[in-house]
Formats: structure tokens, C-alpha cells, sequence
């Protein structure tokens, strides 16, 4: 996934926080914000201390991005997403954390069927 697909800087994550939708499930919290102006979704990540160390933070990372990855075509395309990790998602497998997304995204209205 292309770094312009991302969200890295503070006042953007703040203004997804402040201004968007927030849909949850047990492992993931989704805050969707509808910006009409951009072609393309993008996507920021955030995976506290609490659910591990650095390894298992970034593999949570790398299983969501490649979970977006796959969705991207069935996504809505004018929209930033914020992703918080919470604790089961340390240990869930690949496909769990795919379904895991998919229910909190389809529950958000994102999701195209």
C-alpha cells in the first residue's frame, strides 16, 4: 500500500477523531470521515502498548493494512479510516482479523456487499 494511502500526522488523526463516525466490535474501533475532495480512501493505524511489544504491534499493522489491501476495491473511496487495535487482536490469525474488519466495516456502512 502507497504511502498516500495513509494518514500520518496528528491533526488528521484529530480531525477523524473530531468530525467522524466511530463503529466498533471487540477486537477493532473504526472512525470513518467522508472527505469529497480526495480520490482515494486513506487509512491511519493506531496499536497501543497494552497489546504487546514492537513485533507483535507492527504484525497487527501489517495484517490490517494487508486486510485494506484486499477490501480496496469494495471500500468506499472518499473516506479517511482510523483503526484502533484493541487487546484479542495480538493473537488472532490472518483471517480472523479479516472478518474481525469486515463486521466492524460492513456494521460502519463502508463495506460495499
Amino acid at each position: 500500500m502507497r504511502k498516500s494511502y495513509r494518514i500520518k500526522e496528528n491533526k488528521d488523526f484529530q480531525h477523524v477523531f473530531k468530525k467522524g463516525t466511530s463503529v466498533a466490535n471487540r477486537q477493532f474501533v473504526v472512525y470513518a470521515l467522508e472527505k469529497s475532495d480526495q480520490s482515494h480512501f486513506r487509512i491511519g493505524l493506531s496499536v497501543g502498548k497494552k497489546i504487546g511489544n514492537a513485533v507483535v504491534r507492527n504484525r497487527v499493522k501489517r495484517l490490517i493494512r494487508q486486510v485494506f489491501f484486499e477490501l480496496s476495491s469494495s471500500l468506499e473511496q472518499d473516506r479517511d479510516y482510523v483503526i484502533i487495535a484493541r487487546y484479542p487482536t495480538a493473537e488472532m490469525t490472518y483471517e480472523e482479523v479479516s472478518k474481525s474488519l469486515q463486521h466492524v466495516l460492513r456494521r460502519a456502512k463502508v463495506l460495499k456487499k
